[in-house]
């Protein structure tokens, strides 16, 4: 098979960054020939210094992140905040008894895993100015709603409107910070944005505590008034949404044309030589379904989803168990998320600085699996709790990196968003695992639920290392392939690699 050489690449589309290459500042002055997000209609991109490529992507980081970041704490605040409200007297008043709990929890991760990789597909159509604050404030109508149940059938049924509202903002996010940030540069974005979860779960624990004093007010319990408290906050953080969120980067009206050509061309060039595939075709879905990488990166999403949900909706009952009383629970679930948000930040940090995924992942699933093995154990409430604190950070903290790593890897915009719907909506089902594991009958030691968390780190112990030699005999037959193609003076046209997209010859994975 003929393939493009890199020379040639680097002639023809003026590249300013490909695979393999360290500088942040590499350019292009010539304008490429497809068209990318409005690119006609912008000036050549102009050839910036290292110190303001920084500064521009430190203004899109002003723009962006704080909202998004604010959204998403709103979303994991009001999906875990059941958590919080079982220790204020809902089992009690709607009559939870059995295992009625445990699907109440289900039945919000079954829409909100349907509805994630449609969501995605409208995501460009219906511009995420609109979209995102849209279903923010949607959610945050019926989490207040769901603070006025008086019954399980309508908890339920608030539940499953929950997670129809919630399915398209992560997946939606994490593809829209795609589109406007470099490969490498993307994990600590997501870290940054996914640090409201680990924030969230700080909060859930103070708001809980701070609200439980208003329990009897206006007749009703404290778990209804974390619900509509949390609830009407959402609702005003989308509203504000509607006014602060911008599309895309070639209509970014708060950067300078010559600002807007740069963060678009370099994103173009970002994972091929010759730029992405912009436009939609059926085989897109078709090629993302068959690509062997979306499906082993779903187990690993899965290894770390199921501990995180397990943790996130049960750490509460968990501390509860040790001993302590319900306040006392609700203000120590705070520490371990602080903890979290730390050491989440430093690998994201760290991870795009290396320009790698996998090691953070692993490191996660060690700490997870020293959690676990610790709260499984017979040993002191000190240690279960230090315990929780690991499980809580590998959890939360190798999390971006496995959205990141497949990301990072699929090329063609409907690719990658098709490609991250599956990955996120197929992988949350291990949410509705992790739901229906901490059963009542089995505290306070939850010897059931550890296990099959347990049993999940397991299966990331296998994939990861998986991927990665994969990975490794893919890019290195790639690197052959190319000093072939030298020797022989063959190439593909640009044309055809576009088509190719991450099975391009000159495309390598991210590790």
């Amino acid at each position: 098979m003929a393939v493009i050489t890199k020379d040639d690449a680097e002639t023809r589309s003026a590249s300013i960054e490909k695979a393999g290459e360290d500088s942040i500042a590499e350019e292009a002055s010539v304008k490429p020939v497809v068209a990318y997000g409005g690119e006609e209609a912008l000036p050549p991109p102009p050839d910036f210094t290292p110190e303001q490529v920084k500064a521009l992507y430190r203004k899109i980081d002003m723009q962006l992140m704080p909202i998004l970041t604010l959204m998403y704490l709103c979303s994991f605040l009001d999906r875990g905040n059941i958590g919080n409200a079982k220790l204020q007297g809902l089992l009690t008043q709607l009559d939870l008894t059995g295992n009625k709990y445990n699907i109440a929890l289900t039945m919000y991760f079954v829409p909100y895993c349907l509805c994630e990789c449609p969501a995605n597909l409208v995501l460009k159509k219906f511009r995420p100015s609109r979209w995102l604050p849209g279903i923010t404030m949607v959610w945050g109508i019926i989490m207040t709603l769901m603070g006025l149940c008086k019954n399980y059938p309508q908890l339920v049924g608030t539940r499953v409107c929950l997670g129809v509202a919630e399915a398209g903002l992560f997946p939606g996010v994490v593809y829209y910070l795609t589109l406007w940030y470099p490969r490498h540069m993307i994990q600590y974005r997501v870290g940054v944005f996914f640090g409201g979860a680990t924030l969230a779960g700080a909060f859930s624990g103070l708001l809980a505590f701070g609200i439980s004093f208003m329990s009897g007010t206006a007749g009703l319990l404290g778990w209804s008034w974390i619900f509509i408290i949390e609830g009407l906050a959402t609702v005003v953080v989308g509203f504000i949404s509607f006014f602060v969120l911008v599309d895309f980067p070639h209509t970014a009206k708060f950067l300078t044309p010559e600002e807007r050509a740069y963060v678009v061309h370099r994103k173009k060039y970002d994972n091929s030589s010759v730029g992405e595939e912009e436009h939609f075709e059926l085989r897109h879905i078709w090629e993302t379904l068959k690509d062997w990488q979306v499906w082993l990166h779903i187990l690993i999403y899965m290894s770390v989803i199921a501990p995180l949900y397990g943790i996130s909706l049960f750490l509460p009952s968990i501390i509860n168990g040790f001993g302590f009383t319900t306040a006392i629970s609700q203000l120590l679930t705070v520490p371990p998320y602080v903890f979290a948000t730390g050491t989440l930040l430093w690998w994201a940090i760290w991870s795009d600085k290396l320009k790698m995924r996998y090691p953070f992942v692993l490191s996660g699933l060690v700490y997870i699996l020293v959690g676990f093995a610790i709260n499984i154990s017979n040993v002191s409430i000190g240690a279960k709790y230090f315990g929780t604190f690991l499980v809580v950070a590998g959890s939360y903290a190798s999390f971006p990196g496995v959205v990141a790593w497949l990301g990072n890897n699929l090329a063609g915009h409907y690719k990658r968003g098709v490609g991250m719907a599956l990955h996120i909506g197929i992988g949350n089902f291990g949410g509705a695992i992790a739901s229906n594991i901490y059963r009542t009958q089995d505290a306070p030691r939850y010897i059931l639920g550890h296990g099959i968390e347990l049993m999940f780190v397991g299966i990331g112990f296998i994939t990861v290392p998986i991927a990665v030699i994969a990975y490794k005999r893919i890019n290195a037959r790639r690197d052959a392939l190319m000093r072939e193609a030298n020797e022989k003076g063959e190439r593909l046209s640009p044309e055809e690699l576009r088509r190719m997209g991450d099975r391009a010859p000159d495309f390598r994975y991210t590790l």
